[in-house]
């Protein structure tokens, strides 16, 4: 797809120097290619359900997450003095986050073809997990090729990128947290959410460190 292309290679309207930001692009490209890994994703368990929620879920996450970083990323740039850039800057955090999902995307069949190869829920989600961790690495890339000419321009950009990063991160885990389950796990009924969608993902974390901790010294 030529428009994949162009985003992949920062070229045409996704050009690291354009004069504006393709919001409605990058918008299409995520929710599309997001939409067609989640319901990969939620076919685990063979429920029509759970493929259609997942689908609709991790474009959500992509969005929510970029949605809730973004006041925050602005008022950053802003102190550092970089609002002129401000533009460039948003171009390249989003079109980092178009190509996460086109990366998910394009991992989707590995994604069938191991849930047609095991039944077991825990290997299923670590594979998600390590789809979604390849997947991130393909947005630095995309993200390192628009911060590049920024960072040339003033290296007070490099606060900036590692501001977005940090942003993004911690919002993108609780974010991933409220909006469970993805893959859906056998024996339970198809949800949008989970009974306890507003608990704290880093106290949950927290619990089982404590809990692995005091298991170890007993």
């Amino acid at each position: 797809m030529p428009e994949v292309d162009g985003l992949l290679r920062a070229e045409g309207r996704y050009a690291v120097d354009g004069r504006s930001v393709p919001w409605l692009a990058l918008a299409l490209l995520l929710g599309l290619a997001g939409f067609l890994y989640g319901a990969a994703m939620g076919t685990f368990s063979l429920r029509w359900l759970q493929p259609l929620y997942s689908g609709l879920k991790v474009p959500l996450l992509l969005i929510l997450s970029t949605l809730v970083c973004m006041p925050s990323f602005l008022v950053i740039n802003t102190v550092l003095g970089l609002r002129d850039d401000l533009p460039a800057a948003c171009r390249g955090a989003l079109a980092s986050q178009a190509t996460v999902a086109v990366a998910l995307a394009g991992m989707a069949p590995l994604i069938l073809f191991a849930y047609a190869s095991t039944d077991h829920y825990a290997s299923a989600k670590v594979l998600n997990g390590l789809v979604f961790a390849v997947a991130t690495v393909a947005g630095q890339v995309t993200l390192n090729k628009h911060y590049r000419v920024l960072i040339a321009r003033n290296r007070l950009h490099q606060v900036g990128r590692l501001a977005w990063v940090t942003l993004y991160v911690f919002v993108a885990i609780q974010s991933a947290w409220l909006l469970r389950p993805f893959v859906g796990a056998p024996g339970l009924p198809s949800q949008f959410l989970r009974e306890d969608p507003w608990s704290n993902a880093y106290e949950e974390v927290g619990k089982a460190l404590w809990g692995a901790l005091r298991a170890a010294l007993d």
